[in-house]
Formats: structure tokens, C-alpha cells, sequence
């Protein structure tokens, strides 16, 4: 993407190109066969791709076999409690351990400066994408930012309600969690602040000394100049302000760590949930100041993760420190309320967008301003990073301006959550397109088709310097609608009329990008029964890998599905490989398997011409056997393997080219006028997944995506009391989650269209339900409101929120006296 990195004055170097097809690809931007090894793979090899193949994972997931954090236990373990901060902002003037030293079953109570004392470092998050092609943000005088050093346990202060600032260790989590309550913390309580604008207001409560003013990234995109020339000639100028809430994952297992430190080697294990155990143990040895040989991070399956478990917690470190201080086995298991107090949240964006259009609705140029809230510390930039590649949306806009900022603030650190920033700026740009489609008096509908980016255009590069692969956008609104039943929306309107309900649709359309961390390895081995084994670094969260890997090495083997293992989560066993993030879980696994694979069959080739008495040219591959048309010899894959000598190939590739997802959702909901409340009827949705592996576990996607959305639209929401700094959503009683009774049956289709940048032309398929949901709720409440002079409401969209609006409107007023 074209950056251009911001001075005091933000200016760029030199402007962008304007928006419009791509005829300059970047070098490694599209996909190259012949350096791939693979070639072109034919569709009609594909027998298992593109199958509903029934999850092999789920008998073992609903039977109780999961092997999960909390299910592991090592004899002798011991149990940690935190000791957190009640106050958002104070300084740590001392702490008292004596009386919990002494309480029965403790082993130890350790602070900041123990750790210090043993040479324990901060956590090293690397918060800034890593991809070539990624939006790069920049602190204000253009230098790389200041992050806020995440220690494990800090020793100046405490910077968020719920930060751990003591640790104990006890022979049992209820003596563990008695004696955390004898610690006594010397509290000095300073000023703080929450909310990201306020941040930065002059005289605000500063986070850290080293960032005046508290805004740590400032940079600038697009081209200024061009964006102010169109403004200045457009016929209409539509504008608005918007907040995306604050939510967070509300995993079906809280957060859980094992260390179990083996004195006879040295060597510690950690049992741990997460996105990606090689990341995991690499940050954590480097905090700890292991090698890394001597860490082993297990992660099998994980009771939920939508991004909120990529990133190291304090407490892994913590309980690999204790385990080998006190050389036993320490486990840590968060209660639900610390959780919601202290797992990496999600979203929190401000934006103030404005668009220009001329007098027949085309649109000239775009501005925004996003603010993101990032918490204490810069866990993450990706949220403000990927949105801002994508501010302009699924529209030819040809000319964009973006400032984008991070900023630290009083609360939990917030990380990339589904979709990560995608949803906030697809929920600003759609807002803003009915906005001016109110204000013109033209057809929402009709406005969009003006100005959708076509087909003939791909590849399209926008005005922040996206290249968008491909794509059928037009074609997925027409779909949608047609899924939707769009013209039976005023008998369904009159209908819900008739019955005292006031019936709402709210339409969106959305790209979204799929880039993630470049490398991946895959290891694949044949044994001498057929059996295939694939070593595999991307692990999964509840997507179905072991599934839909193991389709894509069975069709590139020939080999039956069922004979294919994957292997991952171990990284005793997994060397490399990024995670699972970003929706790129099979774009990156599936190609580096594939270049595995063909490895494989290279060798394989050259086996099997040594038995057969023919040149490795002349043979076929069929049915996962060799043959020669000549002879009826043939050798199979699993003869050629042999005890001594399995086949065996490994491949490391790296990828930086982005996909862009797409599609189109629309949402029907109807309100109650007297009690306000909400109810969906009616979901629709077409995702271009690009090339769709398993449609089963696709739809399954979109169903959790689009539930994800709805539940921060509705009635998820981390609201923090501005006074005193308090989070207000501290357990389940306070915190709205969609269920089985409030969202409705989705009618969700898959659109296939191929992209040029990988081998089997996949995009993603796991955030596309997510990203439009958020606007499509908000616009149908909208819409359903419209004729009584409600124009704007804020996330979650709660009947209390809805009351307030329709009191707040002129009609509805002047309706009631």
C-alpha cells in the first residue's frame, strides 16, 4: 500500500495515484507458478475440495474430549491468583507481602521488582503488520512508535483497573485467592482518562511521560491536495461522526495457563489457548531470557480466541516464572469477571468521515479522521492499520485523505478482534452512503450502484493504495437481494404495520483484507501403511483445520481424506508458522502445503521410476499411484515409503500479498414502538470467499461472523464510568450476548470468485459474516425509525438507546401530544 509517513505538518512526499484499475502490479504481488513448484492446479484434480466434508474434530469436541487449558493438570501443581489494581491510573508506592507470606498454603508472593531482580524483560509485542504491502503507522515525528513496555508485573503503576501488580503462589486456588486479598498496595491515586478524544485534549491525565499529549501514532494518507480540489467543486458534502464501541471476545473458556519446569532439563512447558504457539514461545523466551530450546508451548484446542488470545498474556510469563522459582508446576485459570476486566478488548474507533459528491451522485473524494483507542499499552496497530487500507470501502472513490491516530488511555489494552478494524470503517463508510443518499433524495440502492467498483477494474487500486484482487460487487448485491426477497419488502412493511410494528432494512456492502503474518512451513510425511502426517503452523481456534487441511493435501496426494492427519499446536513438533489471524489460515497453509506436497510427489516421481524401470517423464500419477501406459506395474505412495525411510518433504514459503474478501449482507428488523424492543426477522448474505475448500464450514463461518456482529450492534458493549474510571461490564449480568432465541435463521451464500494471488485462488471466509454486520443493524434500526425523525443512534442499538432517540425526535414528539 502507498504510505506516506506524517511530519508535523503530515504533508507527503509526493501524492498518490489516483484510484482506479491497477496496470502496475508491485513486485510479488500476484502469484507466481512457475517459482511455486505447483504450477496451475487443474480443477478437475480437486475430489475433496469443495465438498461439505463433516468435521472430524466435532466427535471429540461435544463428547468431552477436548483437551482444552483448563483440562490439563500435572501432579504437584500449584495455583496462582493475581493481585489487580482497583484504581485505573496510580502510582505503586509500595506493597506489603508479609501477612499473605505467612497465610497457609502459600509458596511465594512475588512483585514487579522480583521480576526485575531476575532479569525478566518486558513482553515484546511487535504491534506494527510485518507484510509488504500493510498500511505502516508512525508516531507524529515520523520514527517508529512508542509502545509502553509490557512488563509482567509493573513497578511504578498501574495504568487500567485490573492490571496485576503481586502475584500469589499457594498449594490451592482457594488459598492462593485468600491470601492475594492480605496484600496490602501503598496506592498514590492519579488523574486518569478513558475515552481516546478526551486523551487528547490539552491537560489530560497523561499515560505514559514519554507521550505528551498521549497520541503515539500520527500519520497521513492519500492525497491532500486532490481530496481538497474535489471537495471544493462537489456538488454535496455529506458528513458524520461515529463511535464503534468497545467489546470484548467473551471466550467460552476464560484465559488458562500450566507451567510445569522440569529441573532434570531444564526445560519448561506451557500448556496455553492461543492463535499461535510459535509466536507464543518465542515472545516468552524472550521475556524470560530462556532459549528458546528449553520452552515447549503446547496449544491444542482453544475454548475461543476471534483474535483476543494472538497476543502473549502476563500471566504465561508469570507461571513459567513460578514454575521454575519454585521448580512445581503452577496453573492459573481467570474467573469470568477478570476476563471481562483484563482480556484484550476489541474495536473502540472514533471517526469523523466526510464525502463529496457531484449533483448526480458520483463520488469525488473522502476524508476521515480515526482515532483509535488502544488502552495502556500498544499491544496492536492492526485494528487503525487495516482499517485504514480500507476507509473507501467497496467504492470507486477516486481521491481519499486519512488521518489516523493511536492513543493511550486508562483501560485495557485493546487487540485485533474479528476482522480487526475492518467492521469500524465498513460501518463509517455505509452510514455515511445512506447519509448522502437522505440528503441528495436519491435511492440508497441506486447510489451504491453508481459508484461500486467493477468487475473490469480488478485489479483495483484505491485511494489509500489498496489493491483489491478481484471481485464481483454489483453481482453480490444483486444476489443478496434476490436471497433477501427485496421486492416483498413493502408487503412485509405493510404486514408488520398492521401489527403496531415499524419494519426497518439496512443494506452493506463490504471488502475486507486478509494479509496476516508472511511465513508458513508445512512438513508432510508418508508412512509405509499409507498414513499421511502433515506438521503444520497455523493452528486452528474452532475453524475446522483438521478438516480442511487435510482436504487439501488428500487431493494433492490422491490419497483418501481419512488417511491425512494434521498435526499442529506442539512446538516441539511445529518450527514455524503464524497462527491463525487475519483470515489467513488456509490462503497461507493451503499454498505451502500444496508446495509440500509437490515436493513430496517429486521425490516420489523419482522412487517410483527407479522401481518401475521408466524415465520419471513418462509415468503418471493416479489414485495416489505411479503407472507407465506400457506396463501394468504400478507403485503407490505408501510401497515407496518404507520404515527406515518414510517419504518425506518440507516447504517454507512466504507470502505478502493481500486478498480482499467481499460481499454484501442486509438485515430486516422490526421495533416495537411501546416497548422498543428489537427483533431481527430476516438476515441475508452473499460472501466471495474466493475459492471455497469446505462449504459446510464455511456457512458455519458466517453464521458465528454474523452472530459476532449482531452482538456488538444489540447489546455487547465495554462502557467505562467516565468519574471514576470503572468498567461497568464486569460479568455476565452486565454484558449482552447474542443466544439461540435472538438472532435469526441466516440465509447465507458463498460467491467464488478466484484470486491471482495464491494457487487455489482463496481469499478468506472467516470474517466476511462480521464485517458488514455491524452497519447492517444500525441502518435497519435506522431505517425503521426514519419516519419519526430518529437520524442517529450509537452501538449497541439497546431498546433504553431507542427510547432515548424516539424522545429525543421532533415526530415522535409532536405524535405523542
Amino acid at each position: 500500500m502507498s504510505e506516506h509517513d506524517s511530519g508535523t505538518d503530515r504533508d507527503a512526499d509526493a501524492a498518490p495515484a489516483a484510484a482506479g484499475p491497477c496496470t502496475e502490479l508491485p513486485e510479488g504481488w500476484a502469484y507466481d507458478a512457475e517459482a511455486s513448484g505447483i504450477g496451475v492446479l487443474p480443477v478437475d484434480m480437486f475430489r475433496s475440495i469443495g465438498k461439505p466434508v463433516k468435521r472430524r474434530e466435532d466427535r471429540r469436541l461435544v463428547t468431552g474430549k477436548g483437551r482444552f487449558t483448563d483440562d490439563f493438570s500435572v501432579a504437584g501443581q500449584l495455583y496462582a491468583a493475581m493481585v489487580r489494581s482497583p484504581y485505573p491510573h496510580a502510582r505503586i508506592r509500595a506493597i506489603d507481602t508479609a501477612a499473605a507470606q505467612e497465610a497457609p498454603g502459600v509458596l511465594a508472593v512475588l512483585t514487579g521488582q522480583d521480576a526485575l531482580d531476575d532479569g525478566l524483560g518486558p513482553i515484546p509485542h511487535n504491534p506494527v503488520p510485518s507484510t509488504r504491502f500493510d498500511v505502516k503507522l508512525r508516531a507524529p515525528d515520523g520514527a517508529m512508535p512508542f509502545i509502553g513496555p509490557h512488563l509482567l508485573l509493573p513497578v511504578d503503576k498501574a495504568r487500567h483497573v485490573g492490571e496485576a501488580v503481586a502475584m500469589v503462589v499457594a498449594e490451592s486456588r482457594a488459598a492462593a485467592e485468600d491470601a492475594a486479598e492480605l496484600v496490602e498496595v501503598d496506592w498514590e491515586e492519579l488523574p486518569h482518562v478513558a475515552d481516546s478524544l478526551d486523551a487528547m485534549a490539552p491537560g489530560a491525565p497523561q499515560v505514559w511521560d514519554e507521550v505528551p499529549g498521549n497520541a503515539f501514532v500520527d500519520s497521513a494518507f492519500g492525497d491532500e491536495a486532490a481530496v481538497d480540489a474535489a471537495f471544493a467543486e462537489a456538488a454535496h458534502v455529506a458528513s458524520a461522526k461515529f463511535h464503534v464501541n468497545r467489546v470484548t471476545a467473551v471466550t467460552m473458556e476464560p484465559r488458562a495457563a500450566l507451567a510445569d519446569y522440569d529441573p532434570e532439563t531444564g526445560r519448561s512447558t506451557l500448556y496455553a489457548g492461543s492463535g499461535g504457539a510459535v509466536r507464543q514461545k518465542r515472545e516468552l523466551a524472550e521475556t524470560l531470557g530462556l532459549d528458546p530450546a528449553d520452552l515447549r508451548v503446547l496449544s491444542h484446542d482453544v475454548g475461543g480466541n476471534f483474535g483476543a488470545r494472538n497476543r502473549v498474556y502476563v500471566e504465561f510469563g508469570l507461571v513459567l516464572w513460578a514454575s521454575r522459582r519454585l521448580q512445581r508446576p503452577v496453573k492459573f485459570t481467570a474467573t469470568r469477571s477478570e476476563s471481562f476486566l483484563t482480556d484484550y478488548q476489541g474495536r473502540d474507533l472514533n471517526t469523523h468521515v466526510q464525502l463529496a459528491l457531484d449533483a448526480d451522485g458520483r463520488f469525488l473524494a473522502m476524508k476521515a479522521d480515526n482515532v483509535s483507542n488502544v488502552g495502556a499499552r500498544c499491544v496492536s496497530l492492526s485494528p487503525l492499520s487495516k482499517g485504514s487500507g480500507l476507509i473507501t470501502g467497496s467504492y470507486h472513490i477516486p481521491h481519499a485523505h486519512l488521518r489516523a491516530r493511536a492513543v493511550f488511555t486508562n483501560t485495557m489494552c485493546t487487540q485485533a478482534y474479528r476482522s480487526s478494524g475492518r467492521p469500524e470503517v465498513t460501518y463509517a463508510i455505509e452510514r455515511l452512503v445512506d447519509i448522502a443518499a437522505e440528503e441528495m433524495g436519491l435511492d440508497k440502492i441506486e447510489l451504491r450502484r453508481r459508484n461500486l467498483v467493477a468487475p473490469t477494474d480488478m485489479p483495483y487500486r484505491t485511494a489509500m493504495g489498496s489493491i483489491y484482487d478481484s471481485g464481483e460487487y454489483e453481482a453480490n448485491m444483486d444476489r443478496a437481494m434476490a436471497l433477501f426477497e427485496w421486492d416483498a419488502i413493502p408487503a412485509r412493511h405493510a404486514d408488520a404495520e398492521a401489527r403496531g410494528k415499524r419494519l426497518g432494512v439496512g443494506l452493506a456492502n463490504y471488502v475486507e483484507s486478509s494479509i496476516g503474518t508472511p511465513k508458513e512451513r508445512a512438513e508432510i510425511t508418508v508412512a509405509p501403511g499409507g498414513q499421511v502426517e502433515v506438521v503444520i503452523g497455523t493452528q486452528p481456534s474452532g475453524q475446522g483445520h483438521e478438516t480442511s487441511f487435510a482436504q487439501v493435501v488428500a487431493d494433492m496426494l490422491q490419497t483418501p481424506v481419512e488417511r491425512v492427519r494434521i498435526v499442529l499446536g506442539d512446538t516441539d513438533k511445529v518450527s514455524l508458522g503464524g497462527g491463525t489471524h487475519s483470515g489467513r489460515s488456509m490462503r497461507h497453509a493451503g499454498t505451502v502445503m500444496a508446495m509440500a506436497s509437490a515436493d513430496l510427489l517429486r521425490k516420489a516421481r523419482t522412487l517410483a521410476a527407479d522401481r518401475l524401470g521408466f524415465p520419471p517423464e513418462e509415468l503418471d500419477f493416479t489414485d495416489g499411484a505411479f503407472s507407465h501406459r506400457d506396463s501394468n506395474q504400478t507403485v503407490t505412495l505408501a510401497e515407496l515409503a518404507t520404515a527406515d525411510a518414510p517419504l518425506f518433504a518440507a516447504r517454507t514459503n512466504e507470502m505478502h500479498a493481500p486478498v480482499f474478501p467481499n460481499g454484501t449482507a442486509i438485515c430486516e428488523v422490526e421495533i416495537d414502538p411501546d416497548t422498543c424492543r428489537i427483533e431481527i426477522t430476516r438476515y441475508a448474505s452473499i460472501d466471495d470467499v474466493g475459492r471455497c475448500i469446505n462449504p459446510m464450514i464455511v456457512h458455519g463461518q458466517s453464521h458465528g461472523g454474523i452472530a459476532q456482529g449482531v452482538g456488538q450492534a444489540m447489546w455487547e458493549n465495554c462502557p467505562i464510568d467516565a468519574e471514576s474510571g470503572q468498567p461497568l461490564a464486569g460479568s455476565l449480568m452486565d454484558y449482552g450476548m447474542p443466544r439461540a432465541d435472538n438472532v435469526p435463521f441466516y440465509d447465507v451464500g458463498i460467491s467464488e470468485v478466484l484470486s491471482p494471488t495464491n494457487p487455489f485462488g482463496v481469499k478468506a471466509g472467516g470474517e466476511g459474516g462480521t464485517t458488514p454486520a455491524l452497519a447492517t443493524v444500525t441502518l435497519a434500526v435506522l431505517d425503521a425509525l426514519r419516519p419519526l425523525g430518529v437520524r442517529d443512534i450509537s452501538m449497541p442499538v439497546t431498546p433504553e438507546r431507542l427510547w432515548q432517540a424516539l424522545h429525543a425526535a421532533p415526530q415522535a414528539t409532536e405524535s405523542r401530544t
